[in-house]
């Protein structure tokens, strides 16, 4: 079957996934399901990342930043390997810096990002976010399902699950299992506290379950509270919550996923904090994450963490102000435009093509055409003609990004779904009216090219979209 364009019709998009695509993109953020009816490029950064997940997945640890201005798709990108890390077995956090949220505060800040963290738990049966319950849970169940398989009482006969060796059983493994984690920094009180959730678990003791699960998501904000529900003299606080991340990520190795994904984005809360010297304390923070993961102190932890080119490399409040991460970070002297290194810890995101950026609207247009339920009138060629209009805008080069590209687009989409009598050639020349920049030559076919004034006031000049910078 072909629609009206002469195109071969492509399989629709589920509503639910496409209202999600539609309404985040259109206001300006990153949708969290249906990421791949829309992932376009990146084939270099995704490929990059993917390496460092088999890294993880194999014991090892990783550290990278995403580097790209604001609507590049730095968050888009997280979003995506966030996607494909779920999908090969390992569980997720993310969560994004604020004001509120830093790596080290002296009211809680850095405590306030490990909270938000493990409240976006996700793994791929619970994408959503809050899958702390279930992975517990779901450990316990697998020591279980281990014990009946393997064990055997005295006289060799399998254990029966009713009876009481299978619970000894079950208990010495589940023992055995958190004793591995005795060695690290604070591994002790980690494995007590495991081994009451499954004492909880055994005995029905929803409160207590629950009390565990909140000393977990590092709800407690003293060790009173902790001793008064729990009976431990611990707990997790802004000091010491990134040791039990990488204590999260051995246990969950053990229970049966790949590791533990880390994404931070919004790096540029850092570089906006006013104090010189808590900045430095975020910073010495970030060194202490990178150190951890490069020299072999963590594993099965990843962490990625997005930011702004200024709140990276400013040498007055960006993190290469804090020379030891600059010594560390900064581009070596054989990097050069296109031959970058996707090995390096910094990774700069490469520009989108203006060919991506045409099959990224025909996608929505499918989408949204699907979604509303009528038949796909534009053409490629209006296509392109849309993109000679959004590119054919004076600071178009420096200042357009896919961000306001795909807005735009999906309220042209919109406009023209609610009103059938309006045509896209005459939007587009209304748009062009209000002086945004002059109207680009009709395109005869798919050839991406449009017009550009010259910054000094010189007449339009003719200029290749083979090179739009993400």
């Amino acid at each position: 079957m072909s629609s009206p364009t002469g195109q071969t019709a492509k399989p629709r998009v589920p509503k639910r996934i496409a209202a999600v695509i539609i309404n985040s993109l259109k206001g300006g953020v990153v949708p969290r399901i249906g990421l791949p009816y829309v992932t376009v490029g990146r084939e270099t950064e995704i490929a990059a990342l993917l390496h460092d997940l088999d890294l993880i997945a194999d014991g090892g640890a990783s550290f990278r930043f995403l580097v790209g201005r604001y609507g590049a798709g730095k968050s888009f990108l997280l979003q995506t390997i966030r996607t494909h890390a779920m999908g090969k077995g390992f569980v997720v956090a993310d969560a994004d810096l604020s004001p509120e949220r830093r790596l080290q505060g002296r009211h809680g800040e850095g405590l306030a990002t490990y909270r938000e963290l493990i409240r976006n738990l996700s793994t791929k049966t619970r994408p959503e976010g809050g899958a702390l319950p279930l992975i517990l849970d779901r450990w316990i169940s697998g020591v279980q399902a281990q014990v009946a398989t393997e064990g055997a009482d005295a006289s060799g006969a399998p254990l029966s699950p009713d009876g009481p060796a299978f619970s000894q059983a079950v208990e010495r493994r589940i023992y055995d299992e958190v004793n591995k984690l005795q060695e690290l920094v604070h591994g002790f009180d980690f494995a007590r506290i495991l081994a009451m959730y499954y004492h909880a678990t055994v005995e029905g003791d929803d409160e207590r379950k629950g009390a565990v699960i909140r000393w977990f998501r590092g709800e407690y904000r003293n060790k009173t509270e902790a001793r008064a529900e729990l009976g431990v003299n611990v707990c997790i606080t802004d000091d010491d919550w990134y040791d039990y991340l990488k204590l999260l990520a051995e246990f969950l190795k053990g229970a049966g996923y790949q590791g533990l994904l880390v994404l931070i984005d919004e790096l540029v809360n850092l570089f906006k904090i006013p104090n010189s010297i808590t900045r430095q304390y975020n910073y010495e923070k970030i060194l202490t994450m990178y150190n951890d993961t490069l020299q072999g102190k963590a594993h099965h932890l990843g962490i990625i963490m997005g930011g702004t080119p200024q709140s990276i490399e400013d040498r007055r409040r960006g993190i290469y102000s804090y020379e030891a991460l600059r010594s560390r970070l900064t581009q070596g002297r054989f990097a050069q435009e296109g031959l970058t290194d996707m090995l390096a810890p910094v990774i700069r995101l490469n520009p989108l093509t203006y060919e991506e950026l045409l099959v990224l609207i025909e996608k929505l247009a499918d989408i949204h055409a699907g979604y509303f339920g009528y038949e796909r009138t534009l053409s490629t060629e209006d296509l392109v003609r849309f993109l000679q209009i959004e590119f054919g805008r004076v600071g178009a080069d420096t200042h357009l990004t896919p961000r306001e590209v795909i807005r735009d687009f999906v309220e042209l989409l919109d406009i023209l779904c609610q009103n059938p009598g309006a045509s896209m050639e005459t939007l587009l020349s209304g748009e062009q009216g209000v002086g945004e920049g002059p109207a680009a030559p009709a395109s005869g076919g798919s050839t991406l090219s449009g017009t550009h004034h010259d910054p000094a006031g010189g007449a339009p000049s003719k200029r290749d979209l083979s090179g739009f910078t993400l």
